[in-house]
């Protein structure tokens, strides 16, 4: 994946009120085709000190902030740590994605403790995620006619086909194309359409509505049957490990300001 981001995303970990155990880059610039346009979606991981979450006074579980920087929308999303955990221990592939994004903005042995966990919080159940999301994606499409979530549909099926499959997540579209037999031939072409502008319709040429109908049922029933033959397990095997990881930060954390 060939991906140009701004150099002045390193700079946004240390202006945050509690720097972040981890940074990436998530959205379609993970996805592998962001467009001229496209926002810089950044995901990641906050500590609370000890006193905001056993006190009465709780400090927040999740930050949200958006602005502009030199032109370029940014998205900022961090979870605490104990919440972000709970979630992967979930069959959430957001935050899997997230977490073992390549697009790495700021990192810690924390983050390196919880990517070692992640293949432990892998289960058969995320197929559930992503047929899900592909379902509400596609839907977005025959209303909108848009591009974007089109690619969306393509992407979150042809991710949990390979994840099902081989227990690897790979999220990017122009990899997950060359990896599986049946991706459909035309998706380098609406990549490419899609970089020139976020929102744009189908480029001209591409295939009708009953065609991608067909590859979208097609490759839905592929990830259904990938689910039911994989050899994952049903239930995460990390619990242990990442408790013990909230718990030891937690209170590295609380002796380092004593």
């Amino acid at each position: 994946m060939t991906v140009t981001l701004p150099a002045w995303l390193a700079e946004i970990p240390a202006e945050q009120a509690a720097p972040p155990a981890f940074v990436t880059v998530s959205g379609a610039h993970l996805y592998g085709f962001p467009s001229a346009d496209s926002d810089v979606d950044l995901r990641g991981v906050h500590v609370l000190p000890m006193e905001q979450v056993v006190g009465l006074r709780t400090g927040e579980e999740t930050v949200t902030r958006s602005w502009t920087r030199h032109g370029v929308e940014v998205d900022l999303v961090t979870h605490d740590l104990a919440k972000f955990c709970h979630l992967l221990l979930r069959r959430n592939g957001y935050v899997l994605e997230q977490l073992l994004s390549p697009l790495v903005v700021a990192t810690s042995p924390v983050h390196r403790e919880m990517v070692a966990a992640a293949p432990g919080c892998l289960t058969r159940h995320h197929a559930h995620h992503y047929l899900g999301f592909a379902r509400t994606q596609w839907r977005l499409f025959e209303r909108s006619g848009e591009l974007k979530p089109l690619l969306y549909t393509f992407r979150v099926l042809l991710t949990g086909i390979h994840l099902m499959r081989t227990g690897v997540l790979v999220a990017d579209l122009t990899l997950l194309t060359g990896l599986i037999a049946g991706a459909p031939p035309y998706l380098a072409d609406l990549m490419a359409a899609k970089r020139s502008a976020e929102h744009g319709p189908t480029p001209p040429g591409a295939p009708g509505a009953a065609r991608l109908a067909h590859d979208v049922a097609r490759l839905t029933a592929e990830l259904e049957e990938a689910r039911d033959a994989s050899r994952l397990p049903d239930a995460a095997t990390s619990a242990e490990v990442l408790n013990d990881l909230v718990v030891r930060t937690r209170l590295s954390a609380r002796a380092s300001r004593a």
